[in-house]
């Protein structure tokens, strides 16, 4: 059936012939949402939004905008939530913001530019031109500055189209993180010093932390900072990652950490973290010193900050060994009864049976071929029954 729906939907439209690979695998998943698409609107949550030619999200993503795995106690996505928290414990949570956004929350609020190239309509589910399915938790880190706490984290759901593989799913959970201290030469050294040592953790030997990472040129500080004020914010930032990582893998044999210079538009300078997974490095989180100018527009003109970024998912299937980020979406009962609340227990496999491989051949349109679009469209059709799609010729 989804070889004759491709070879019917692009046969007509002939240019350049291309053969993907589709594996699958029999795993039971399902998924559940309260939502109605019509020809002109979309209605979900209560909230109608007027269809035009940006809308590109699909009931399949839709029907999983509800499902919230990280408020499910049991989960290993909400188990990897409490037991961050559970670190940064006086930091304030916010669990239960609307994954639905405006592109001004994600991208303008964030100093992302017009023509940049996340803003493409391959990458991102757009419910019309000026509403989408938020890309990531930073889209609510101005409402988190808003609210008064100096210290907070962001937990949801966040929605990229993207391709088919063990590693990637349209849906997956990000935490953001954010603190801000007085922006004083003096007091920020002070301010940050208090907070570490109050903090201080013994440290996991068995975590191999490497960080040749400074401030320089190429991962500049911002103008409107000091070396007195920067050099404190990094060493606070650093400190609370590392912490972090160090208590999460405490049990994990031989872990291996490194920081790496990054680029983002909202932070400078910035980092990425990486964590050595099965003899490759798998990033998991990006962070980097606040741009001032997101500050001033929450009015801490006064104030500088350090924020992060992490993957959920990507932690999970490093701590509790699940092998396919689909398997987090499963509702298969053998699945998710091997964990309990507040306990990191390695995933024990339960499908027995093999892939299924099949070639398929079609011709590709004149214009716009983009894979993430025909990944949609596998998605739609098979669900995450589809293990794997690779352009083999």
């Amino acid at each position: 059936m989804l070889a004759t729906r491709l070879t019917t939907f692009i046969s007509t439209r002939t240019v350049q012939k291309t053969t993907l690979r589709c594996i699958g695998s029999r795993v039971s998943y399902s998924t559940g949402s309260e939502f109605t698409v019509t020809d002109t609107e979309i209605n979900i949550d209560g909230k109608t939004y007027k269809k035009d030619k940006w809308t590109n999200v699909s009931p399949t993503t839709l029907s999983r905008v509800n499902r919230k795995l990280h408020l499910h106690p049991q989960h290993p996505i909400s188990i990897i939530r409490q037991l961050i928290e559970s670190h940064f414990h006086d930091f304030k949570t916010f669990h239960e913001i609307s994954p639905i956004v405006t592109t001004k929350q994600n991208f303008d609020d964030l100093l992302i530019a017009k023509d940049h190239v996340t803003r493409n309509r391959s990458d991102n589910y757009y419910l019309n031109e000026t509403t989408m399915l938020r890309a990531h938790t930073s889209a609510h880190q101005l409402q988190g500055m808003r609210s008064g706490a100096n210290k907070f984290l962001i937990s949801g759901d966040v929605f990229r189209r993207d391709e088919i593989d063990a590693s990637h799913y349209p849906v997956f959970h990000q935490m953001e993180g954010l603190v801000y201290f007085d922006r004083d030469q003096i007091k920020t050294a002070e301010q940050v010093n208090k907070d570490i040592q109050m903090g201080r953790l013994k440290e996991a030997e068995n975590v191999k932390v490497v960080d040749d990472t400074i401030i320089k040129p190429e991962n500049p500080m911002q103008e409107s900072h000091t070396q007195e004020t920067v050099e404190p914010i990094a060493a606070h930032l650093k400190y609370s990652i590392n912490s972090m990582v160090r208590k999460l893998f405490a049990d994990e044999p031989d872990l291996e950490v490194r920081w790496i210079d990054a680029y983002f538009p909202f932070t400078s300078p910035s980092w990425e973290v990486e964590i050595k997974y099965k003899g490759e490095w798998l990033e998991v989180l990006g962070c980097g010193v606040v741009r001032q100018e997101l500050m001033d527009q929450a009015g801490l003109h006064d104030k500088i900050g350090h924020a992060f970024g992490l993957g959920l998912e990507r932690l999970a299937m490093v701590l509790f060994g699940i092998p396919d980020i689909r398997l987090f979406w499963s509702q298969d009962e053998r699945f998710i009864q091997q964990f309990t609340p507040g306990q990191i227990q390695k995933f024990q496999p339960f499908s027995k049976f093999p892939p299924c491989i099949k070639d398929i051949s079609f011709w590709l349109p004149n214009k716009s071929w983009e894979e993430n679009d025909f990944c949609e469209l596998v998605r739609d059709v098979a669900g995450d029954i589809v293990e794997n799609v690779e352009l083999v010729n």
